[in-house]
């Protein structure tokens, strides 16, 4: 196994984190990069700017940090490490945990996300070498992926024929699709869309506060849009997609229910893809978060509904590793796995109305 160095990034480098992130092995990911750690840095993480550096590469990644009362802290590399191969994946959380004891800091374990395709030889590797699977946290830890490399014309021959279909018939009825100025009126508008998909699933919406700076951030930084579809005058489907170097995302959507227009909710995907193709040159489009793989036909599944959507699109999932554990204190770290972890995020709802993590 290869050795890796970890430190904390030079002010420079902060200034520039972005140009840094997108170097990566992997291109970066949205949930590394400056507009997120800003958000994240007002609902309390603190955001922690790290540097690998191994035998042939560099990699700049985010980590965020928790402060639990008594145990510590906890530090969450959120779609991290930017790893170039799998195998480099436990040396450079095994170098983030050396760092971490010089430097003194009372941290009690290290979570790591890596955008890594998950499989047994994968799981095998990472166990044997002393990380501990968890459960996963975000929503495209599976997730349907579309190439966007090809020309548009070949792009829409490349989905399946319902999503062609719904595309062309809305285009064909004049569906009202269009991108939208990032106003007060549309972010709640927007918001009030997304309601309507908390009310029909068991997701938990986080605050309107949040996601506005969320999606002020990324517009200010000039990598996030918001599409409408209207129906009689008034948003009935809408959309916040970012490009973040040559990745795009769905990152935020909502709609009304009993809605009249046929394919809406598609043309709202394929105008937005296909302008983050023309406008930043995307090469991959992330319809962001379905049902695992081995899930994806189960009717129970709370996100069936909208893995058939997305599918629609891309036919296959792309399960990632998804989420593990590097304990650095093991009798911290049980305590925070037996009771610790359950009892914060609870308090965490209890005073905030939204998601620990």
């Amino acid at each position: 196994m290869r050795e890796f160095s970890a430190r904390l990034a030079t002010a420079e480098e902060i200034a520039d984190w972005d140009a840094h992130v997108l170097a990566n092995p992997n291109g970066g990911n949205v949930l590394q990069s400056a507009a997120y750690a800003e958000v994240k840095s007002h609902h309390g993480w603190n955001p922690i700017y790290l540097v690998f550096t191994g035998p042939d590469y560099t990699s700049y990644n985010l980590a965020i940090e928790k402060k639990v009362p008594v145990l510590g802290s906890l530090w969450y590399l959120i779609k991290g490490p930017d790893a170039a191969a799998a195998e480099d994946v436990p040396a450079m959380a095994r170098a983030l945990g050396d760092f971490i004891k010089q430097t003194g800091r009372r941290v009690f374990a290290l979570k790591v996300e890596p955008d890594v395709l998950d499989g047994e030889d994968v799981q095998k590797l990472f166990t044997g070498a002393g990380l501990v699977k968890t459960f996963n946290l975000q929503p495209n830890d599976s997730t349907a992926l579309l190439d966007t490399t090809p020309d548009t014309e070949q792009i829409l021959k490349n989905i399946s024929s319902r999503a062609r279909n719904a595309v062309r018939r809305a285009i064909r009825e004049g569906a009202d699709v269009r991108r939208v100025e990032p106003t007060e009126e549309n972010m709640r508008a927007m918001y009030k869309l997304m309601s309507h998909i908390e009310d029909r699933s068991s997701a938990r919406m986080r605050s309107y506060d949040y996601y506005r700076r969320f999606w002020s951030n990324f517009v200010a930084a000039g990598q996030g849009r918001f599409y409408f579809a209207f129906e009689d005058g008034e948003p009935s489907v809408g959309a916040f997609v970012i490009a973040y170097g040559k990745k795009g995302t769905y990152k935020d959507g909502g709609s009304k229910p009993r809605r009249k227009q046929y394919g809406d909710s598609h043309l709202v995907q394929w105008t937005a893809l296909t302008e983050l193709k023309e406008d930043f040159g995307i090469e991959e489009y992330d319809f962001c978060g379905t049902p695992p793989s081995s899930e994806l036909k189960n009717k129970e599944h709370p996100h069936h509904g909208l893995g058939l959507f997305k599918t629609s699109f891309s036919k296959t999932v792309t399960d990632f590793a998804g989420c593990y554990d590097l304990v650095l204190d093991p009798l911290r770290y049980r305590i925070w796995n037996t009771i610790g972890e359950r009892v914060t995020r609870q308090i965490y709802w209890r005073r905030h109305h939204q998601p620990f993590y």
